[in-house]
């Protein structure tokens, strides 16, 4: 069973993309604090924009994941109906980001757990990533059919022999 919904594993990777995107190379956390601060004051004035990954980018260096392993099961389905949950697993270290967070959770609720989920993930890869290194069913479908092109001799069928012969070498006359 899968740890994770693949839009939450998407939205996560996007996540990491911009993340590495504003800290540069060489890293700039300079830059990258300035970004998180202006989105937060965006976030501030109620200017929302509708964006998973800029909500979770803005928060994730401010919240505390209280409950980790409810979190991670709240994360099985993108589309769940139950915001004040995920409310209830995390906090903030300052009463500030405390507040914006429950303003946000008020006015935007799905958004947000959509963010406070997407900002988990991101901080805690070691908690879901296992399930990317699993083998995919359809992988094994392929070896069923590579097997297929194979005789009871463990040779080449004639299909695949006469997709040989078919080529004629120009020295032969």
């Amino acid at each position: 069973m899968k740890r994770v919904d693949d839009e939450f594993a998407f939205q996560v990777r996007e996540l990491s993309g911009q993340i590495e995107g504003i800290l540069g190379d060489p890293p700039d956390r300079k830059n990258y604090n300035n970004v998180v601060k202006a989105l937060l004051a965006e976030y501030t004035k109620k200017v929302i924009v509708e964006d998973v990954n800029l909500l979770s980018f803005a928060l994730a260096d401010h919240l505390t994941f209280d409950k980790p392993a409810r979190l991670l099961t709240a994360a099985k389905k993108y589309d769940a109906a139950n915001p004040a949950t995920v409310a209830s697993l995390v906090s903030c270290a300052s009463a500030d980001y405390s507040a914006l967070l429950a303003t946000l959770f008020e006015s935007h609720p799905e958004l947000t757990r959509k963010a406070v989920i997407v900002a988990f993930l991101h901080k805690n890869p070691n908690l879901w990533l296992g399930q990317e290194a699993a083998p995919v069913e359809e992988e094994e479908e392929e070896e069923e059919e590579e097997e297929e092109d194979l005789d009871e001799t463990g040779g080449p069928t004639s299909d695949v022999i006469d997709l040989f012969d078919e080529a004629q070498d120009p020295h032969e006359n």
